[in-house]
């Protein structure tokens, strides 16, 4: 009850006409930087930074938290529409959301991803408001090993589930763990894979390659098919603007479960949302497959809801983790807690007592950047929808530009450049030859998390292997990981025979 006390005067003191402004501000920014591909709300947030001084920290911090979320819209207007997420987390959106508009049905995709984006987000700030003091215990369970076997799982769950073929999975795999490894080795100092290009040394960047597999990739491959495609997306973009009762029924039970997955992760630094969305779109495609006639692969639904509302709940549970605990658990997250620091506020338990004026105003505007998301996004679904009108020449030439834009701004470096290229041809080659892309993402956003535990592991227990699995957390996960091995190579085996009758 003295939370609910406690969060109406936090309502109270958002919902002044200038902080209330500040929200909406904050959410057209964010979904405005969110649709600039290798643009994200942590480059927004880092932008903002020098400019808010002249504000109070109130203000300012109501602004940071609706860029926050507002850009996890934008990064998903554009994977949808595009196949070009702004920034990783929004990559899960890219396999069905993108079938879903190319089939024709762009705002009712755009449509599941703002309800299931409204919803996770929704949940995780109930869940932040009163069970703040649970989070600490929580995130104290997981160390080296546990965060070791949570990747192992993403690695070997997802390589054989995304493709039809194991094999082509675990080659995209390794091509992108190959990635990750590349630039000076933290621990040892040495060079690694940089063939002497000092460029190389801070290894390749995320945006980078997510720019150029997914964004650049997809350009070339429309290019090659420029004359064998006879379908033309302005023929494909029209559509009512809601969902029907069949539709949101069918997705209702994704968005849950992507809520419920999103959930723990918020408060678990695995560097923001990418693993839960890729988790909960695993789920979804796993229990598709049982049903008598699969819809992945053809734009469903379920494929989009659970990744959104995953996205938006982990980040919801992200900023409580960063108020109540002073922990970063993604990018944006870790440019929020220098701004306290700017501010000369330190996030953690003292800081609602100290400051209590701040955090439960902060704490209420997350509500109401849910609500300010959903009136903007949902009844313009059909307005963004039409951008798939442009010509295709003008559209693909405009999103490579804008690729260009977006890594050169990240970095400033020609280099990056020639590197988004040469990684765009790769993105094409793949798309060519049937190899999955999302395997590829997971190991260049987990490599370097997976080879971080299984290093640090190994140093706190003197080189014993045992430490991977000393936990009833490890064998909870290696157990689940045995259970979904056991499914794929039945599935095969079950495959096998009936194409041999």
């Amino acid at each position: 009850m003295e939370s609910l006390n406690l969060l109406m005067e936090g309502f109270a003191g958002a919902l002044t006409p200038i902080n209330l402004l500040w929200v909406v501000i904050g959410c057209l920014l964010g979904t405005a930087v969110g649709v600039m591909p290798g643009l994200g709300s942590s480059m927004a947030v880092a932008l903002l930074l020098p400019m808010t001084f002249a504000l109070d920290p109130t203000a300012a911090f109501i602004l940071f938290s609706g860029v926050y979320f507002g850009g996890l819209f934008g990064d998903s207007t554009m994977a949808i529409l595009m196949n070009t997420p702004g920034q990783a987390s929004a990559i899960a959106s890219t396999f069905e959301g993108h079938k879903m508009a190319r089939a024709g049905r762009a705002p009712q995709a755009l449509a599941t991803a703002a309800i299931g984006a409204f919803i996770g987000g929704f949940i995780a700030s109930v869940i932040v408001v009163f069970f703040a003091p649970l989070l600490a215990e929580l995130s104290s369970y997981f160390g080296p090993a546990e965060f070791f076997a949570l990747a192992l799982f993403a690695f070997i769950a997802t390589s054989s589930v995304v493709s039809e073929s194991v094999p082509k999975g675990l080659s995209a795999l390794a091509l992108g763990l190959g990635i990750s490894t590349v630039g000076i080795d933290s621990v040892t100092g040495t060079e690694r894979f940089t063939l002497g290009a000092p460029q190389l040394f801070d290894g390749i960047s995320l945006v980078t390659v997510t720019v150029a597999v997914l964004a650049l990739g997809e350009v070339f491959f429309v290019a090659s098919r420029v004359r064998r495609d006879t379908h033309d997306l302005r023929t494909r973009s029209a559509g009512r603007p809601w969902l029907k009762w069949a539709e949101f029924r069918e997705a209702a039970p994704a968005w849950a479960r992507g809520t419920a997955i999103g959930l723990p992760f918020g408060v678990v630094p695995v560097g923001g949302s990418e693993v839960p969305t890729f988790l909960a779109y695993d789920v979804e495609r796993r229990l598709d497959r049982r049903r008598r006639t699969p819809m992945f692969g053809k734009g469903a639904i379920r494929g989009l809801a659970a990744p959104e509302a995953a996205g938006n709940s982990t980040t919801g549970m992200a900023m409580g983790a960063l108020l109540a605990l002073g922990l970063p658990v993604s990018a944006t997250a870790a440019i929020m807690l220098a701004a306290f620091r700017q501010y000369g506020l330190q996030p953690g338990p003292l800081l609602f007592d100290r400051n209590p004026d701040l955090v439960w105003a902060l704490l209420a505007s997350f509500f109401l950047a849910m609500v300010v998301l959903l009136i903007i996004n949902l009844p313009f679904a059909q307005l963004w929808s039409k951008l798939l009108l442009i010509p295709q020449p003008y559209l693909y030439a405009g999103i490579a530009l804008f690729c260009g834009l977006g890594v050169f701004a990240t970095s400033g470096r020609v280099f990056d450049l020639l590197m988004l290229l040469v990684i765009g041809i790769v993105g094409f080659l793949m798309r060519r030859y049937g190899y999955p892309l999302a395997p590829l993402m997971i190991g260049m956003v987990l490599g370097a998390l997976a080879e971080t535990s299984i290093r640090d592991a190994l140093l706190s227990s003197s080189g014993d292997f045992s430490v991977l699995v000393s936990s009833p957390i490890t064998w909870a996960i290696y157990g689940l990981l045995a259970v979904v091995l056991a499914f794929t190579i039945r599935n095969a085996v079950v495959r096998h025979f009936r194409r041999d009758v």
